[in-house]
């Protein structure tokens, strides 16, 4: 039979939880201690594993993080930074993706499940409050990114705020038609960066033209966060003004993904940037310097990285009170806004 924890606690006279305490350098454990229950394992030819721990520790040593849409540059960003965190923890990750933004609820009741983490963080997941008492219920901290709940940890970037940047820069080039494309409606994120979009007009004197702004067509996997989506509202955008001379001199799109694609629509309508057409986007992912996006940074790998502190934070000291961090987002110049900055080799 193999040799087990409670093996090693008997040969050693002491706890079970002596034992796991030992075998994850626990400072309550006095170095004596800790050699005579490493001898007993020698002894017995065991080799310590995750399981075996956590079973002695009654949690997992996990952390699960909750993924709309794998294939998000947004998301591949956060999550590079949750991991750079836990590597110098004793937790491992787990990702639970979910195929649709609208099946996000099944992979988190997954997740909750117990025995399955000691901790989540849900990237861009929404919670009403049904769902924040399925977590409260469950008993294991939480932290929201991309997300806002008041009873749950967040950290989140001032969309508002970076749509407000992106209008103000435009104005200040000059340009009064601004168009906006969007994701489909109801996007948390993309309905606040609108929300500064209309700010900057207004306080420019600006009136809102419903005109200027188009929504990407219905998806059901990506809610219109895909170069297509962006190529076609785009489109859409250019030919409402076909043969008028009051379209836009400048766009505003919602996220850089959707601004690939929208690129592509302007190239192929036979106009440049930003010699016809002014482009900006929003997140900064990473081909966006390639591209030469000027676009509205939020800082993904920092946020998940954040994210990741406050969750080992709590698990070490679980009745601390809600902590909410914003992000500040900045303005990247580059070439499509006719302001490039050289920081390419």
């Amino acid at each position: 039979m193999p040799v087990t924890i409670y093996d090693i606690a008997e040969g050693a006279s002491v706890s079970i939880a002596t034992v796991s305490r030992a075998f994850n350098g626990h400072p309550r454990v006095s170095e004596t201690t800790r050699q005579r229950v490493f001898e007993v394992a020698q002894s017995l030819g065991y080799e310590p594993h995750a399981s075996a721990q956590s079973l002695a520790r009654q949690n997992t040593n996990l952390v699960s993080a909750v993924v709309p849409i794998m294939t998000s540059a947004f998301f591949m960003e956060v999550l590079r930074g949750i991991q750079d965190r836990l590597d110098a923890s004793s937790y491992d990750l787990v990702v639970y993706a979910s195929r649709t933004l609208d099946s996000i609820g099944g992979q988190l009741a997954r997740a909750v499940q117990p025995g399955r983490a000691d901790g989540l963080l849900l990237i861009s997941t929404p919670l009403a409050d049904d769902r924040a008492r399925q977590i409260r219920d469950s008993g294991r901290p939480a932290v929201l990114v991309d997300a806002h709940h008041p009873e749950i940890d967040s950290v989140t970037v001032d969309n508002r705020r970076g749509g407000a940047i992106a209008t103000r820069h435009l104005l200040a080039r000059g340009h009064g038609r601004i168009g906006l494309v969007l994701p489909v409606a109801g996007s948390g994120p993309s309905d606040r960066r609108e929300a500064g979009y209309r700010d900057a007009l207004a306080e420019a004197g600006v009136e809102a033209d419903p005109d200027l702004v188009v929504h990407a067509e219905w998806d059901l996997v990506h809610h219109g966060y895909t170069r297509y989506a962006g190529y076609r509202a785009m489109r859409a955008l250019l030919q409402r003004f076909e043969g008028r001379d009051d379209g836009p001199t400048a766009v505003f799109v919602a996220a850089d993904v959707m601004a690939f694609g929208a690129l592509r629509a302007v190239r192929e309508a036979g106009l440049r940037t930003p010699r016809d057409l002014d482009v900006v986007g929003f997140d900064d992912i990473e081909p966006s310097a390639y591209a030469g996006l000027t676009t509205v940074r939020q800082p993904m790998y920092e946020m998940g990285q954040l994210a990741t502190e406050h969750l080992l934070r709590r698990l070490d000291a679980p009745g601390a009170p809600p902590a909410h961090t914003v992000f500040a987002p900045d303005l990247v110049l580059r070439e499509t806004t006719g302001e490039a900055v050289r920081e390419l080799a």
